[in-house]
């Protein structure tokens, strides 16, 4: 199966709905998907109120765990709690922070307030990570991106470096905003073995976190 947690629509910066972007990653073997559009605090309540729907109707009816989600994105570090948790409260059963890439004006401090925050499940391409970061999201849980997307994807093997260090659990995401982003076994593995990672760690990461963090959303889900 193929997990991928960070997607967009074109309820931010993708150009599919998410009955589509849903029904291609369907398609392409995908075993579940997250749908996570960019938000700040004036789009929260709005995206959170449509993608649970979509994503509901296709687990009653297609062979895929379609997660609703956001990406909390370019929001001051101070603002990120309040915001995760809003977004939980919402009915988000995923929260991703858009990290510090080397390619966007981020805010210096997002990936330490994200790896802090207890409402956040995945730092994306988090750009360069200290270990003062690794250490804080292997221990609140926090799972670290290794992205497939081109234009954030140069420091994955510096990352993948210091979460492995520190204990940190890395899954490989495609940040997808059109179909040609979507994923493939090959790509995955390709992705993860140039970030560095050892074959003798490839199942973590390919395998075994996904399945953890699914555990984690089903939990989520569940509840709603």
């Amino acid at each position: 199966m193929i997990y991928d947690f960070h997607t967009h629509t074109f309820l931010s910066d993708g150009s599919l709905s998410a009955m589509e972007l849903i029904r291609r990653a369907s398609v392409a073997g995908y075993g579940a998907v997250a749908i996570t559009d960019h938000v700040g605090a004036g789009s929260l309540a709005r995206v959170i109120s449509e993608i649970p729907h979509d994503c509901a109707l296709a687990r009653a009816y297609w062979d895929i765990m379609a997660i609703p989600g956001v990406e909390l994105t370019h929001i001051p570090p101070a603002a990120i709690h309040d915001l995760a948790r809003r977004a939980k409260e919402l009915g988000a059963s995923l929260v991703i922070v858009h990290g510090e890439t080397l390619s966007e004006p981020v805010v210096r401090g997002t990936n330490l307030a994200a790896v802090q925050c207890p409402f956040v499940d995945i730092l994306a391409h988090p750009g360069t990570l200290s270990l003062e970061e690794a250490s804080s999201a292997s221990k609140n849980g926090v799972f670290i991106e290794i992205t497939t997307r081109k234009s954030h994807r140069g420091p994955n093997a510096e990352v993948a470096r210091a979460a492995i260090q520190s204990g940190a659990l890395t899954l490989v995401n495609s940040d997808a905003h059109d179909p040609e982003d979507l994923l493939d076994h090959e790509l995955i593995a390709a992705t993860a073995r140039a970030a560095g990672i050892a074959a003798s760690q490839l199942s973590g990461t390919l395998e075994k976190n996904p399945a953890l963090l699914l555990d984690r959303l089903r939990r989520s889900l569940a509840k709603k």
